[in-house]
């Protein structure tokens, strides 16, 4: 399992288990990383909003495999809704995590985590700002994939009206008592890989 991957719609192969690092904190997370490389992942998930982009990539520089064997995932704030915004926070997370360029980096989420069940704001424009952002980022080779993530089809709809590059991901929660089998299907006609996080309902 920690080397079968799976091939996006631009051809990047991702590990399809990865290890994720939600609320470990920056000196766990590079010990955690450099244990799980031992063991032989190969994929790392982390995310603005988990605060320890430096402890996962210091992990993923002295973990001892080489970084071009290695695939990391990062995720724009939630609440990055305007092309400088996000534009300046992937420039961040390269800083902080000191690494050339993320293998991935998606949208966290279509609405900042406040609004998230509260309000019908989908913030279309602010996710096709951020998009834009993103798109910009791939093109210079910061980023070799992009995506989305907790988009739903509308969501999905709406950046796609305007994406001069499809997203390629859409990682949601889903386990054996959650399972968006529209979504699954909606994401797989348009070419959308689905990622699942939780997938044992925890964590």
């Amino acid at each position: 399992m920690y080397n079968k991957t799976i091939k996006l719609a631009n051809g990047v192969e991702v590990p399809m288990l990865a290890l994720g690092t939600w609320l470990i904190d920056n000196a766990e997370a590079a010990k955690a990383v450099r244990a799980a490389a031992e063991l032989g992942y190969r994929h790392v998930d982390t995310a603005q909003a988990y605060g320890n982009e430096r402890g996962v990539g210091e992990g993923i520089r002295t973990c001892k495999i080489p970084r071009e064997q290695l695939f990391v995932t990062s995720k724009v704030a939630a609440e990055h809704k305007t092309y400088a915004e996000a534009a300046a926070s992937i420039d961040k997370t390269l800083a902080d995590m000191e690494l050339n360029y993320i293998d991935m980096m998606i949208i966290h989420s279509p609405q900042p985590w406040a609004e998230v069940n509260q309000s019908e704001n989908r913030y279309v424009e602010g996710n096709r700002l951020a998009w834009k952002a993103l798109e910009d980022a791939y093109k210079t080779g910061k980023i070799r994939a992009i995506g989305v993530s907790n988009f739903l089809e509308g969501d999905i709809e709406s950046l796609w009206e305007t994406a001069e590059i499809k997203p390629m991901v859409n990682q949601v929660l889903c386990h054996i008592s959650n399972t968006p089998i529209d979504l699954i299907e909606f994401c797989r006609k348009k070419g959308i890989v689905m990622v699942a996080y939780s997938p044992v309902a925890h964590g």
